[in-house]
Formats: C-alpha cells, sequence, structure tokens
C-alpha cells in the first residue's frame, strides 16, 4: 500500500481514539504527537514521489466519486509545511494546554485539523477536495471555539463558519462549472476537457472560464481571508495561540492559496494568464496586502498584529498568482509559514508568561525576563520585514519583481506594504520586548520550558534557511530557483529602502513610549469595516429576513396552507358529523328523500 494513505488516514483514526477511548486516560495528547511525528516522517519519505492512486468512493452510472492521492513537487512540498508546523505545534501545545479540563478534545480538533488538511493538500480531484475544504472548516469551528463558555470564543468560532461558507457556496459553484466545462472532475484529465471545450466554443471560452475560476476563488477569498470575507481571522485569535499558529501558518488560510495554485497548474499557465478572472484576483490580493497592513499599524493585541500580518502577506500570495507568478506566492507560501508560526508560538510563549496578558503596552521589558523566546521572536520578525538573508527576503523579492514586470502599480502598492510590515513589527517589538515592563504580569514574567523553547528555536532557524536553494529546491513545493540570490537591481533597491523606511519609523515614533503616540480611529477601527458587517448587513438584513420568514411562517405556511387545510378538513368534519346523528327518524327521512331524489331523475330525466 502506499504510505501516502496511512499520511491520510491516520491523524483521522488517532482522532476518533482520542475522543472514543483515549480522553479518560490522558494517553490523547501523546497519541496525538506520535501521529503527528508519523505523518512528518512519511511526509519526509514520500518527498520527489510523482504517482497518483486512487479507490471509488461511490458510483452513479458511469459517473464515479473517487478518493485519491495525486504525489508531485507540489504536493509533498506542501505536506512538508503541513506536517512539520503541525508537528512543532503539537509539541508546543503539550505544555500550553497542560492545564486545560479539555485536552482530550483539544488534541482530538488538532488531528482532525491535520486529516482535513492533508486531505486537500493530497486531493487528486475537485470532490475530494471539496469534502477535505469543508472539513478544515468544521476543525476550525471547533479549536477557534474550544474555549466555548467565553461568548467572544463562540462568537469568533461562529463568524468563521459563516464568512468561510460564504465562500464556498461559490466554489462549489465553480466546481460544478468546471465539470460542465470539461467532464471532469479529476485534475489530471481536466486539460484534455478543457481543450476540447475551447475547440467547440470559442467565442465564449474565455468568459465561461473566468466565471467559473472567479466562482472558485471565492472559496479562497473565504478560506485564506482576502477582503471582503477577511473579517473572520482576527476573530480566530479567541482560540488557543497553538491554533492560532496552526490556521495562520500551514493549514487553513493556506488552503486558498494552494488551490488557486493547484487550479493554475491543472488549467495551464498559458490559459490562466489570458483571462480576465487572473487581474481580479491579483487586485484583490493587492488591495487586501495594504488594507490589512494599515489596520496591523494600530492593533494593541499582541495576536491581532500577526493576524492582521497574516492577512497582508496572504494578500502577497494571493496577488502572484493573479500575476500568473505562482511560484512565487507558494514560495512565499513556504517560507511565511516557519517564521509565521514561529511568531505566533512567540506570542504564545510570551501570553503564557505574561498571565495570559495580551496587550503590547501592558508588557515590555520582555527580552530581559525570556531571552530565548525574545531572540527568537527577532529572527521571525527580521524574516517577516524581509531581512536580507533571511526566508522571507528571498521569497518576498520574487513577488516584488513579478509584480514590477507584469502590474507596476501593484508593484507600488506591494512596496507600500513592504514600508508598513517593519513598521508595524518594530512597533510591537519595541513595545512588547523592550524598555521597561509596565504591568505586574510583565514583571513576573520568566522564560518558557524546553517543551515551547525548543520549537521556537527549530522554527528561528527554519526562518533563517527556509529561503536558501540548498533547501527550498528539496522542500519548497512548486520551487523554481531562481538565477541569483540577490540581485542588486531596482526592484532590491526599492525594497531595502522600504524596510529601512519602516523601522525607523517605528524606532523614532515608538522607543520609551508608554502609550502609543499615534491615533487613528479609521485604521484602530478596522476601517470600520466589521462594524458595517454587524450593524447593517448581519442585524438588518438578518432581522429582515427573519421577519420576512415569520410572516411566511405564520401567516402563509400556518394561516393559509396548513391552517386553512387544518381548518377545512374540520368544518367538513362538523358537517358530516351532523349527518351521523344516531337518530333514526333522521335516517328514515335522508333514505326517504333519496328515494323521492333517484325516482325524480329517473322519471324527468335531463
Amino acid at each position: 500500500m502506499n504510505p501516502a494513505w496511512f499520511l491520510l488516514f491516520l491523524p483521522l483514526a488517532v482522532a476518533a481514539a482520542n475522543q472514543l477511548v483515549l480522553k479518560k486516560t490522558g494517553l490523547a495528547p501523546i497519541v496525538s504527537v506520535a501521529s503527528a511525528l508519523a505523518t512528518f516522517m512519511i511526509a519526509v519519505l514520500l518527498l520527489g514521489k510523482n504517482e497518483t492512486a486512487h479507490f471509488a468512493w461511490a458510483t452513479i452510472g458511469d459517473f464515479s466519486i473517487n478518493i485519491g492521492i495525486k504525489l508531485d513537487q507540489l504536493s509533498t512540498g506542501m505536506m512538508i509545511v503541513v506536517t512539520g508546523v503541525g508537528l512543532l505545534v503539537h509539541v508546543f501545545s503539550l505544555a500550553y494546554m497542560k492545564d486545560d479540563a479539555a485536552k482530550a478534545r483539544y488534541f482530538t480538533g488538532l488531528s482532525l485539523f491535520m486529516f482535513s488538511m492533508t486531505g486537500i493538500v493530497l486531493a487528486d480531484n475537485f470532490i475530494m477536495t471539496f469534502i477535505f475544504w469543508e472539513l478544515v472548516g468544521l476543525s476550525s469551528y471547533l479549536l477557534i471555539g474550544h474555549w466555548y463558555q467565553k461568548d467572544s470564543a463562540a462568537d469568533a468560532a461562529k463568524k468563521a463558519f459563516l464568512c468561510n461558507r460564504i465562500g464556498d457556496f461559490g466554489f462549489m459553484v465553480g466546481i460544478l462549472m468546471l465539470w460542465g466545462i470539461t467532464g471532469h472532475l479529476a485534475f489530471d484529465s481536466m486539460k484534455g476537457g478543457l481543450e476540447a471545450f475551447q475547440t467547440a466554443n470559442p467565442a465564449i471560452f474565455g468568459g465561461v472560464l473566468s466565471a467559473a475560476v472567479l466562482c472558485i476563488f471565492c472559496g479562497a477569498v473565504g478560506k485564506s481571508a482576502q477582503l471582503p470575507l477577511h473579517v473572520w481571522l482576527p476573530d480566530a485569535m479567541e482560540g488557543p495561540t497553538p491554533v492560532s499558529a496552526l490556521i495562520h501558518a500551514a493549514t487553513m488560510v493556506a488552503a486558498g492559496v494552494y488551490m488557486l495554485f493547484r487550479l493554475q497548474f491543472t488549467l495551464g499557465f498559458e490559459v490562466f494568464e489570458g483571462l480576465q478572472a487572473s487581474a481580479v484576483i491579483a487586485w484583490t490580493g493587492g488591495i487586501t496586502a495594504l488594507v490589512a497592513a494599515l489596520m496591523a499599524t494600530q492593533q494593541d493585541d499582541i495576536k491581532r498584529v500577526l493576524a492582521y500580518s497574516t492577512l497582508s502577506q496572504l494578500g502577497y500570495m494571493v496577488m502572484a498568482v493573479g500575476l500568473v507568478s505562482g511560484e512565487a506566492g507558494m514560495f512565499h507560501l513556504f517560507t511565511h509559514a516557519w517564521f509565521k508560526a514561529l511568531l505566533f508560538l512567540g506570542s504564545g510563549a510570551v501570553i503564557f508568561a505574561c498571565h495570559h496578558e495580551q496587550d503590547i503596552w501592558k508588557m515590555g521589558g520582555l527580552l530581559k525576563k525570556m531571552p530565548i523566546t525574545g531572540l527568537t521572536f527577532l529572527i521571525g520578525f527580521a524574516a517577516l520585514i524581509a531581512v536580507p538573508f533571511t526566508s522571507g527576503f528571498f521569497s518576498k523579492e520574487q513577488i516584488l519583481e513579478a509584480a514590477h514586470e507584469k502590474e507596476p502599480i501593484l508593484f507600488w502598492i506591494a512596496a507600500a506594504v513592504a514600508v508598513l510590515t517593519p513598521f508595524y513589527m518594530t512597533r510591537l517589538y519595541v513595545v512588547a520586548f523592550l524598555g521597561k515592563n509596565r504591568s505586574e504580569n510583565a514583571s513576573h514574567a520568566h522564560e518558557v520550558g524546553p517543551l515551547m523553547s525548543g520549537p521556537l528555536v527549530l522554527l528561528a532557524i527554519l526562518g533563517v534557511i527556509a529561503g536558501f536553494p540548498f533547501v527550498a529546491s528539496k522542500f519548497a513545493p512548486a520551487y523554481h530557483q531562481p538565477e541569483h540570490l540577490i540581485h542588486l537591481g531596482f526592484v532590491t533597491y526599492v525594497s531595502i529602502g522600504a524596510l529601512l523606511t519602516g523601522v525607523i519609523a517605528g524606532f523614532v515614533l515608538y522607543a520609551g513610549k508608554e502609550k502609543d503616540p499615534v491615533s487613528i480611529p479609521l485604521l484602530q477601527n478596522r476601517f470600520y469595516i466589521d462594524g458595517i458587517y454587524d450593524n447593517f448587513i448581519v442585524r438588518y438584513f438578518q432581522d429582515a429576513f427573519a421577519a420576512i420568514i415569520a410572516f411566511f411562517d405564520e401567516f402563509i405556511i400556518n394561516g393559509l396552507l396548513v391552517g386553512g387545510l387544518s381548518r377545512a378538513a374540520e368544518s367538513f368534519g362538523n358537517l358530516f358529523r351532523k349527518v351521523q346523528s344516531g337518530s333514526l327518524q333522521g335516517y328514515a327521512f335522508a333514505f326517504g328523500l333519496g328515494v323521492i331524489l333517484v325516482v325524480y331523475f329517473t322519471v324527468f330525466p335531463r
């Protein structure tokens, strides 16, 4: 049997065992970590494989739905990201969640999440992709709402679930449209069907295919939290911090970018480039990157700053796919996974040490208190802001070069993001890690234990080296080695200039400050987008729709249909009940009347 099947189904078996058998034994965390380690080792063994395997799951006439795995550079490289980050998150969680009363449920959710994301990565057809896509949504709902006793956590879980269902409806429509166009759902078979459709319908080919691609893109807008469905991701911080690292680095949000590049690879780069949908995708990513970076500059919650940073970096990746430079986007996904997991787990260590304090203005001086966490966080910070010779620099340069070559306006938007990113990350680091303690919790902070610091050190090393060819060429999905590591051209000069501008501005504004010297309500309130959704779209649309449904239910269903029919039946029943009175005289009268009527109609026929 292909070991990829074990890679796919092992986390599911562990999730079932944890919840059904092991939840009362205390073994659930250990079994989950062992499962994550096993899946990572299998993923390493599968590197370089290029094969497919499947079995029929359901057959209806000539139509068959398969559960299949596709191994190529894209899927095996992505599995390294998913299982590698997932393993480190599992190890970190052993310490972070050790006192949680629902550890078994938490680790069950992690295993289910690993199973769901593995299914998306290995899927060889769109039906299987969609099934596991929805399972990722379920997993995120369970993990974001792990502390469901808190209203904010329960609301955040519902918000994530509903936002993703909106995008997933479009995704489902797009899959059906592609099936109608190509006659196939398996990735390897679609290209032939697409060519046949183009030959038979040249006039409508571009428009119909663009519509299908845009519908599929709706799914990525939901999963990868692009405008306007981005609002769920910052609220997802209500879940345990290791969950945030898993969602933001390697699983849920990466699924959208991965699926888009798989689609681009399946349809063909030349076909994708000729579609109007590609421009929509590129501009959506570019605008999301800019808007999210602006919002990050005025957030005070350490996890929310990183959440908006994730939105911004995902915008970079989506923009790259829209510019038909998906290799650059996937390379950035690979490097971003390691240093963003490092930053989130580092923030988790800070929150743990500061007794669950998340406001950066109530921290300060943590570098002295937590040197390992502070230094590893600094490395993740450097990779995120693209300091030369860190992994983030190499991958971001490829996206900037693609934008400069194909769409100058998007290049300058990306350059503006390259200024804002070092600015808000410098603000975070200066306020939280430098200066003096600003609260009792910060003054009592201390370094975390090896189960937390160990993953931070490993991720810090990967945050530096993941962009170099000797690592990326072996492990990164869809990696194409550039001719040079650093080309001192216009793009590089702009990138380094943006880096220095953002860092210097952050230090000048925030070094030694006791409170934020900058107050921009528009950015603090996230462009009021959440408020518009909550106060207008959700409330009024939901209330109006609920009123319509209530009217329809009360007056149409109950009043006319159910109520009317029941009243008619009751009336007829009352009428016949009076006829069946039990009176012999009444029956004799009715009998005689009937005889008279029979005689009359017999003698005097019409």
